[in-house]
């Protein structure tokens, strides 16, 4: 009997674990400490962090398909960005309606991304850079527009984003949608999963014929939009303001990462922008429940996203410790020039045929 004809075991496999699975876990964790120290209702922390969680959602949506590109690409312009679309949707929805202001606040934002996307494959900036440099022109505007601006938001629309519908804030219920609906675009569409190749391999994508310029833009111009969308939304629900999503930037790359998506690329995972989201939240009204000051939290956050990047980078094989990189560069040295062009030359040559 052949090896062939031995029938082999069944490989028994149990449900993979999530990528957001490790952030529901902080979540619930975070929920309950909350639960223990302070009284009321063990709902109320929820149902607050229900309440502000959807902008930021919606903020690291857009970063996921950024970061999804591959290394070196963020896009730190999204905080500015909320700040000036704030300005904009509120000044053109007091003469047109809050819809056109809306739409006025996505619009604003797309405008930097363009900026940044020319940046990035028209001068070949590098992305960071890129969208640091946008990031200080949309400053320069959000200054400007607010030494004219007047007024607030229209009621109808801050009636909108502090509504609920059964307990539960109507904001986040589309938010959720929206979310579903980009999954579906990753998962079932041309240009989710082009998105997705390009994160994995660059060039293995372009020698499928992927349009990689054409994802970067519809990636870059997303993420703005939907901060343009933040501004408008967050303008009726607080108020416009000149450091509206100054804290956006940093808690948008932390969401995703502590989500499940994988920095090196090429893993999004939307529904990790929820429990990221939440974790964030109810993390954030626990230190400020026991006096935490907003330096302090930044730093906590800062080191959570790096303990999340250098276990994820561990357990997936993505993104190996310098350590690492130096030891096996000291272990393998490069063979000089002329010698690896002796060893992969396959004519053998000797001293004459070299020099003539």
């Amino acid at each position: 009997m052949t090896s062939a004809s031995i029938p082999l075991p069944a490989v028994r496999r149990g449900p993979a674990w999530p990528a957001w699975g490790w952030s529901l876990l902080g979540v619930l964790a975070v929920w309950a400490v909350i639960i223990a120290v302070r009284p009321g209702s063990p709902l109320d922390p929820m149902a607050q962090a229900l309440s502000l969680a959807p902008f930021l959602v919606l903020v690291a949506l857009g970063q996921m398909l950024v970061i999804t590109l591959g290394p070196g690409n963020i896009d730190v312009s999204v905080g500015t960005v909320i700040s000036m679309a704030s300005y904009v949707s509120v000044g053109v929805g007091a003469t047109a309606g809050p819809v056109i202001g809306l739409a006025a606040g996505v619009g604003s934002g797309l405008a930097a991304g363009a900026v940044s996307v020319a940046a990035i494959l028209l001068l070949r900036v590098p992305p960071i850079i890129a969208t640091l440099a946008t990031s200080l022109i949309v400053t320069s505007a959000t200054l400007l527009l607010a030494d004219a601006a007047r007024g607030g938001a229209d009621a109808g629309l801050r009636a909108f984003v502090t509504a609920k519908a059964f307990g539960i804030p109507v904001i986040a219920l589309v938010v959720a949608a929206m979310t579903v609906i980009v999954w579906l675009a990753l998962t079932r569409t041309r240009v989710g999963v082009a998105v997705i190749a390009v994160g994995q391999s660059v060039r293995a994508a372009e020698r499928a014929g992927l349009p990689v310029a054409g994802v970067t833009v519809t990636a870059y111009l997303v993420s703005a939009g939907l901060a343009g969308l933040v501004g408008g939304l967050l303008a009726a629900f607080i108020s416009p303001s000149t450091v509206l999503g100054s804290s956006y930037m940093l808690d948008s790359i932390a969401v995703v990462v502590i989500g499940g998506t994988l920095i090196s690329g090429g893993r999004p995972v939307p529904a990790g922008a929820w429990t990221g989201a939440l974790f964030f939240v109810l993390l954030s009204g626990l230190l400020n429940l026991v006096g935490w000051s907003v330096g302090a939290q930044n730093v906590l956050k800062g080191v959570l996203v790096v303990l999340v990047v250098v276990i994820a980078s561990a357990a997936t094989g993505t993104g190996p410790s310098s350590l690492r990189r130096l030891r096996a560069s000291l272990q393998r040295p490069a063979p000089a020039p002329s010698a690896r062009r002796a060893d992969t030359d396959p004519t053998p040559k000797n001293k004459e045929n070299i020099h003539g």
